[in-house]
């Protein structure tokens, strides 16, 4: 199994939420990480959920300028392009890069529909947008694995893919039949997955920075595999360094060169992070988790995980069964 199919495997859209923006010159909305949810009451999601969500949206009529707060300049968005917010970014989208932005709390839709109207009266501009919301322990690796923006213009080859996806979504969410649940959801998996696949296909700088550029990286993304591929294995940083091909000492020091942590830092977060989808597998003993994430004891296992994770197994366990 490659890293990237593994980071897929282990995480799964917790909620998603959908509207179709239809808005007229001159008009502009903002999304700001730091709004506290107060703002938004009517939005049933946990107190942090914004450090939980991803933005998405496909521009399906008309043209706008999209600002990501930390980047210099504001991008021109045309039919047919689409984008992806990692979870805690801060962003605009406009008319007109001098359009003033309110919040978009200010144009939620009401009576539970699924279409926002908004701005002046002016040229018209159709966006599909909405959120995932992951669950907590898939923030850190989704942070690795995407950058604060995917930008997937209309004539990349991947995009008539994700058309159809949010296609699907919206007809699904619209016309809500037996199973629409699920149907959503897994809609919205899919629909992640496309997205940083097509940001992966379009070799963009961002894929050359962080995790994955370790995972393109001939050595380091070798010991990435193996270790992926058998994460319950009594790995050391000198069994990685030979799947490398490299020297014990220049390993370690590449491998935290590219991914910020040494590499058996990375081991233990990754196994717990593999262990949180196994404990919500409520038939599943302690034992057996400990053992299928490379731990040979309850008390070795749950002691890392307190390190890691800030809660005890079983605690974690409940509380996780608790909240579905």
């Amino acid at each position: 199994m490659d890293p990237i199919t593994d980071v897929f495997k282990t995480m799964h859209v917790a909620s998603v939420v959908h509207a179709r923006l239809e808005a007229t010159a001159p008009w502009g909305l903002m999304h700001q990480a730091e709004v506290a949810k107060e703002e938004a009451p009517e939005l049933a999601v946990p107190k942090d959920w914004r450090s939980q969500v991803a933005h998405f949206g496909m521009v399906s009529r008309g043209n706008c300028w999209l600002s990501v707060e930390g980047m210099p300049d504001p991008l021109p968005l045309t039919g047919g392009d689409c984008f992806l917010l990692a979870p805690g970014s801060t962003y605009a989208m406009r008319d007109n890069p001098r359009t003033r932005a309110n919040s978009f709390c200010e144009a939620a839709p009401k009576n539970g529909s699924n279409v926002i109207h908004y701005g002046g009266g002016g040229v018209p501009t159709t966006i599909i947008s909405g959120w995932f919301r992951f669950d907590q322990t898939s923030v850190k690796p989704l942070k690795r694995l995407i950058p604060e923006l995917i930008l997937i213009k209309a004539d990349q080859a991947q995009t008539l893919a994700l058309h159809t996806t949010l296609q699907l979504l919206a007809s699904e969410m619209a016309e809500p039949a037996p199973g629409s649940d699920v149907m959503v959801n897994r809609l919205a998996d899919i629909l992640f997955i496309q997205c940083v696949r097509a940001h992966i296909a379009s070799s963009s700088e961002t894929c050359k920075s962080g995790w994955l550029r370790a995972i393109f990286d001939p050595k380091i993304g070798a010991a990435l595999k193996a270790l992926h591929e058998r994460v319950e294995n009594p790995w050391t940083v000198e069994t990685l360094a030979a799947a490398a091909g490299m020297s014990r000492s220049a390993f370690a020091l590449r491998f935290k060169e590219l991914l910020g942590e040494t590499p058996l830092e990375y081991l233990t977060n990754w196994r717990m992070h593999k262990a949180t989808g196994l404990l919500q597998e409520g038939d599943r003993k302690l034992f057996e988790v400990a053992k299928s994430v490379g731990y040979d004891s309850d008390a070795a296992f749950s002691k890392a995980f307190k390190r890691v994770l800030g809660a005890a197994p079983r605690e974690y366990r409940r509380s996780a069964m608790e909240a579905l």
